[in-house]
């Protein structure tokens, strides 16, 4: 399967062009586990926290800001959705599945959603 590159709007250390299974490694070095249970537990309980953050800046963006996003904010967002990508990354580790997998999975199910017109709705089998 070819590499899912995501595009960046300035060079990283890394690379113009970061492929989200090097992300995946890297991202893992970076790991601390508390030892809860099964490995899964401890990534998704996080991403649910950093989805949770992200939702309430979003929140008072509106509340505080009449919806108004400046470079400030923009960052502030960004910052948020990269956490929530380390864990998703994580996840997907403990799972023994490349984070390029899950994006060109989720690439072709939309596809396919689109192409039989049910891209809206609701379901996880539609």
């Amino acid at each position: 399967m070819g590499g899912v590159i995501v595009g960046v709007t300035r060079r990283t250390r890394y690379n113009a062009y970061m492929e989200l299974n090097n992300y995946q490694k890297e991202a893992h070095r970076t790991a601390r586990y508390v030892d809860i249970g099964e490995a899964y537990v401890y990534p998704t309980l996080g991403l649910v926290g950093e989805a949770g953050e992200l939702a309430n800046k979003v929140k008072k963006i509106f509340r505080d800001r009449d919806g108004k996003i400046d470079e400030e904010t923009k960052n502030a967002l960004m910052l948020e959705l990269g956490d929530i990508l380390w864990y998703v990354a994580e996840i997907a580790t403990v799972l023994g599945v490349p984070l390029e997998e899950v994006a060109e999975a989720n690439l072709q199910k939309l596809a396919s959603r689109k192409e039989r017109e049910v891209i809206g709705g609701s379901g996880d089998n539609r």
